[in-house]
């Protein structure tokens, strides 16, 4: 090849024979980051499986439907043994516990209502991991996440995942500049998870058929409250639920036992008018209750923004874009406005119900599939 003359680029998108490009995955024993290995070790990559054990190993072997159990090393160490490539489990105990468990419990305490799964890749998967991926001399680092990497004018853009009932750009809006850099996708173009399964299946992986994960890794069965309880032994203190009056309902067992916007379970029966929480005092340990329309919020703080956008974040005066304030609703009219080097105003041009402290705020462009980033909703 002569000298002036670049490498032409290879699937992933780097100018380097496919067979001296050597790719870190992020092995989760699903079928999702399995496809992908399989994917990238059959087309000729220099492919190293990794593996995270984030809590301990014997508690894991006997949880079901979550990810980075003890089954799951198991079903990630059988995928490459059947595709020939090495791997390696890592144990992140430790850094899971301080990045991830604490800050959870911490939240979760203060009323708030916190989503590990964001913390765990942006402090675990997408730093942590991807620094051991360089130290491997890995080229990049590929997960089977449902979002996807597309070249802009201005390098790596994020993108929503062609299959909008799979997308999880809401769990990836603080992926930043830097690690977009070295981070691939290669599911986030299929159109269905019927397509990772067919594609699972044609390489004969053991877990072709086995099923997603369902619970946050460590909180079985979804019971948050029992898991605070147990890392924060006292923490259940009773209180009064009042009105928006300050008016005394009846009782709590705990303030953890409670979320915005949760109408179940209140124990305060025989009103005329269903009532919800709209509010955690954790200081007078009171749950505030009220009408449906007091959840309804048009203006929302948000602190520590990762921006993705073209131009530098503090130039955003006033930007209409859309916007998620919970993973299960679709991308809604705002107004965004920068107030500070990572801190914005968000208007929401048609008032959502349950927005509450400690979730994200995901941006996205009005038209088009492109992630702008996001940020933290605080109680301002």
């Amino acid at each position: 090849m002569p000298l002036d003359q670049t490498p032409p680029l290879n699937s992933l998108g780097l100018p380097k024979p496919v067979a001296e490009t050597r790719v870190v995955v992020a092995m989760s024993g699903g079928v999702d980051s399995s496809v992908v290995a399989a994917m990238l070790a059959e087309e000729g990559y220099d492919v190293v499986g990794v593996t995270l054990q984030l809590y301990d190993h014997g508690a894991a072997l006997a949880k079901k439907g979550a990810c980075c159990a003890g089954i799951d090393i198991h079903d990630a160490r059988r995928v490459a043994e059947e595709m020939g490539f090495p791997h390696y489990v890592l144990d992140y105990e430790n850094i899971f516990r301080d990045a991830v468990i604490d800050e959870f419990a911490d939240s979760y305490l203060a009323g708030a209502t916190p989503v590990p799964c964001i913390r765990c890749n942006e402090r675990v998967k997408f730093k942590d991991l991807l620094e051991t991926a360089k130290d491997l001399d890995a080229d990049c680092m590929a997960t089977g996440h449902y979002i996807q990497r597309k070249m802009g004018p201005n390098g790596p853009e994020l993108h929503c995942a062609a299959d909008a009932a799979r997308d999880q750009s809401y769990f990836l809006f603080s992926t930043t500049r830097e690690q977009l850099d070295f981070l691939r996708f290669p599911l986030g173009h299929l159109k269905s998870k019927d397509e990772t399964r067919a594609l699972a299946a044609k390489y004969g992986l053991p877990v072709a058929m086995k099923p997603d994960s369902q619970d946050i890794c460590f909180v079985p069965d979804g019971n948050y409250a029992s898991v605070i309880e147990k890392l924060r032994p006292g923490a259940a203190e009773p209180g009064d639920i009042v009105d928006m009056d300050g008016n005394v309902l009846g009782s709590h067992g705990g303030v953890i036992h409670y979320t915005i916007g949760q109408r179940r379970g209140l124990g305060i029966g025989g009103l005329s008018d269903p009532l919800y929480v709209v509010k955690l005092d954790v200081d007078t340990r009171r749950v505030i209750v009220g009408p449906k329309e007091a959840l309804s919020t048009r203006i929302v703080p948000v602190k520590e923004v990762n921006w993705l956008g073209d131009e530098p974040f503090e130039s955003v005066a006033t930007r209409e874009i859309s916007v998620k304030v919970r993973s299960t609703r679709p991308p809604q009219p705002a107004i965004l406005r920068a107030t500070g080097p990572d801190t914005a105003e968000v208007e929401l041009l048609t008032p959502e119900e349950g927005v509450s402290p400690g979730q994200a705020c995901v941006f996205y462009e009005t038209e088009g599939t492109r992630v702008f980033g996001g940020g933290w909703i605080h109680a301002g």
